[in-house]
């Protein structure tokens, strides 16, 4: 099994997938057909089908010219309002291309139809691969744009997180630059962090992806896969940054009260933040990382 990795637009990912034997294919996530065409002639490769994993454009707006370019074509996904559909798919259905597998995890929040794809070959020592799509990235999440943080916990920690440790991660936005800053946040002692983070920077400055990780890596760096093994000393702190960000967005403090924040929490009931900030302290740039961090956190209490 070979995994293309392409790149596309601004920051997105999709992905084919070649059965190498018989040299049939399917993609990920086709939003740019006329690269993955590109791609496909020169891997000698017959695109059998487009697995989407939702339904924004930036995923799925070039299914429909796929499939008129390729009749019989099959676009599989878990939501109506994927372009181009042919067949949804639900949670634990398992699909087969040849001597390749893939089993389709429900993964809603970032939006309600999300699906990712757990993947490997019959006979190949090879690590399987997931497709998570905007759930999963490397050192981070997706935002809560149709679900809610018991849900993207659930993603994490069970749907996703019990997949074998070996499991690559092939993600949907080459974010990991961003996510690993917000992680040293997070844990400024995390050596992990540090190390993926300087190795990233280095890929990110020579544009090559950073993709796949793997699970196991995941569980050592993002903050997100883990909220049940650390006891961060700044939820609260994110709780607070949280709730100033929404009074902001309602014009209700200035914008400058959430740069540099830290906070008292014996005048936390009081309308009126201080600004003495610690190098652990998040900062406006990571403003909507830490709302959802604290509430996977808070999630995480419930389970």
């Amino acid at each position: 099994m070979k995994v293309k990795v392409i790149s596309v637009l601004d920051d997105n990912y999709m992905y084919l997938v070649i059965e190498e034997h018989a040299k049939d294919a399917f993609a990920v996530d086709a939003s740019v057909s006329k690269k993955l065409i590109e791609i496909l002639q020169k891997e000698n490769a017959n695109l059998k089908a487009i697995l989407t994993t939702h339904h924004h454009l930036d995923h799925s707006r070039d299914n429909v010219d796929l499939v008129q370019r390729f009749p019989g074509l099959h676009v599989y996904g878990a939501d109506d309002r994927i372009r181009g559909l042919t067949h949804k798919v639900v949670h634990g259905q398992e699909l087969k291309f040849g001597d390749i597998n893939v089993r389709c995890l429900f993964t809603p929040c970032h939006t309600s139809g999300h699906m990712c794809y757990f993947v490997w070959e019959d006979g190949c020592p090879d690590a399987p691969a997931l497709f998570s799509g905007d759930t999963l990235f490397v050192g981070g999440c997706g935002n809560f744009y149709e679900g809610t943080a018991e849900q993207m916990y659930k993603n994490l920690t069970e749907t996703l997180g019990t997949l074998p440790k070996e499991t690559k991660i092939f993600c949907g936005h080459e974010y990991t630059v961003r996510n690993l800053k917000f992680a040293l946040k997070v844990e400024p002692d995390n050596e992990d962090v540090k190390e993926k983070l300087a190795w990233a920077k280095a890929r990110d400055e020579d544009d090559i992806p950073t993709v796949p990780s793997s699970l196991e890596e995941e569980f050592t760096y993002n903050p997100f896969m883990r909220v049940q093994l650390q006891d961060y000393n700044n939820i609260s702190t994110a709780l607070t940054l949280a709730e100033l960000h929404q009074r902001r967005q309602a014009r209700k403090f200035p914008a400058e009260w959430t740069d540099n924040l830290s906070w008292d929490p014996v005048s936390s009931q009081k309308s009126t933040p201080t600004t003495t900030a610690t190098p652990t302290q998040p900062s406006k740039i990571g403003t909507n990382e830490w709302c959802k961090l604290q509430n996977v956190a808070s999630a995480a209490l419930k389970f």
